[in-house]
């Protein structure tokens, strides 16, 4: 799918994506769970920088803010400018001083140098450049820094028509599709970065992989 159709996607989905995630809950996908296991990945410091990769809504935010403190720094990065106004009215609301939102694709994004840490939370996938992505990321770290993937997969366990109609199913309306499975981004990580941690959730069908600089 291009990017202008996810554009339209997501332009469509931003006002009701917040309430419509928490659909995932009915059949026990623990959303929230895993975006709080993936920015405790991180392993952040009050006072680091880390940049919230795909960051949507910024339904990562609360968890990053408090690892880095007031006196660290958050950047919100996305493709959709309509997920992103509902992302700067979190902001607001909260009366966060050190996030900076900015409306970019993120291949093409130039990450600031010596970050502490890189997230990005079910999107990575979607993106064709996903390892010059990772490339750059890798670049941007500081040493220790981590670069945090948390996506679908497809399960190793289940029969092939039952993983097509499942993740068919739950990806579709957010612009994926089920040839996606073929995209492992975590083994972009292991050979840029050094692969620390590759956990498997919801029988294998979502993943936490953390690459570090070193």
């Amino acid at each position: 799918m291009d990017k202008d159709s996810i554009k339209q996607i997501y332009r469509k989905r931003a006002p009701s994506y917040n309430n419509s995630v928490k659909l995932f809950y009915l059949i026990g996908w623990r959303v929230n769970l895993y975006r709080i296991k993936a920015v405790e990945s991180l392993n952040l410091k009050q006072g680091d920088t880390v940049v919230d990769l795909c960051c949507g809504t910024g339904l990562n935010f609360p968890h990053l803010q408090n690892a880095i403190g007031a006196e660290g720094k958050l950047i919100g990065v996305d493709l959709s400018s309509d997920m992103l106004k509902v992302a700067e009215r979190q902001v607001k609301n909260n009366g966060w001083e050190n996030v900076t939102l900015v409306n970019s694709d993120a291949a093409h994004y130039q990450l600031p140098k010596n970050i502490n840490g890189i997230i990005t939370s079910y999107a990575i996938t979607l993106i064709p450049e996903y390892d010059s992505i990772i490339i750059r990321g890798s670049d941007s770290l500081g040493k220790g820094g981590k670069f945090v993937i948390l996506d679908f997969k497809k399960p190793d366990g289940w029969p092939e028509w039952f993983s097509k109609l499942m993740l068919t199913l739950f990806i579709k309306p957010y612009g994926g599709t089920y040839e996606l499975k073929d995209r492992h981004a975590w083994k972009s990580l292991e050979k840029h970065l050094r692969l620390i941690e590759f956990k498997e959730f919801y029988w294998g069908s979502t993943y936490i992989a953390t690459g570090e600089k070193i």
